[in-house]
């Protein structure tokens, strides 16, 4: 319904931000990250998300378009409310969910707040579906475009591919980004880290 709200940031409380838009207070329940860049008196841009029910109307607002878009994938799982979405990425960055969603890292998801290990495993089981596209896509480019190499370090190429497809980067800026980094030496967190250094 509202793509996103622009406004003067009026109110601050934990994951709620009220943003004041020509008088009328819109209240945004967020993450702890959004909330960490805006401070009260700031003019801001919040990326919506309305959930509309028969008792209740509530806005999400996130600084991102990449951490709405995660917010939604992530709501649109089965047994994971907006609740449980916002918790996972007041924890992490989309960056770093994506990274263990592809790694399958159901530990670290079950770090954040609320999240059992087998909401943990739903999400990673879901999102790889969701995140299927970007997979697809990898289907000739890794062959193709990556570094010919095999086993263990052809694996984590892929893997940190995904995670960087998901995030919306383009095979060939993916490409340029990995070129030249040990990956044999590095995590598929540290490989996606490193590149998204290069391609800033």
């Amino acid at each position: 319904m509202f793509y996103y709200i622009s406004g003067t940031l009026s109110v601050v409380e934990p994951n709620l931000a009220v943003i004041d838009c020509g008088g009328v207070g819109y209240a945004c329940h967020t993450t702890l990250r959004t909330l960490s860049g805006i401070s009260k008196g700031d003019r801001v841009k919040l990326y919506t998300h309305c959930n509309i029910r028969e008792d209740a109307f509530d806005i999400y607002g996130f600084s991102t378009q990449k951490e709405l878009e995660f917010f939604q994938m992530l709501i649109g799982i089965s047994g994971v409310g907006p609740k449980a979405a916002l918790s996972l990425l007041s924890s992490y960055s989309p960056e770093d969910l994506a990274v263990a969603v592809i790694s399958g890292n159901e530990k670290a998801l079950s770090a954040a707040p609320g999240i059992g290990k087998k909401i943990a495993q739903r999400i990673i089981l879901e999102m790889k579906d969701k995140m299927g596209d970007a997979l697809g896509e990898l289907a000739g480019f890794a062959s193709a475009s990556l570094p010919a190499v095999t086993g263990d370090t052809a694996k984590k190429s892929s893997d940190a591919a995904a995670a960087l497809i998901s995030l919306g980067y383009t095979p060939s800026e993916i490409n340029a980004a990995l070129r030249g980094l040990d990956i044999d030496n590095l995590s598929i967190e540290e490989i996606v880290k490193e590149a998204l250094k290069r391609s800033l």
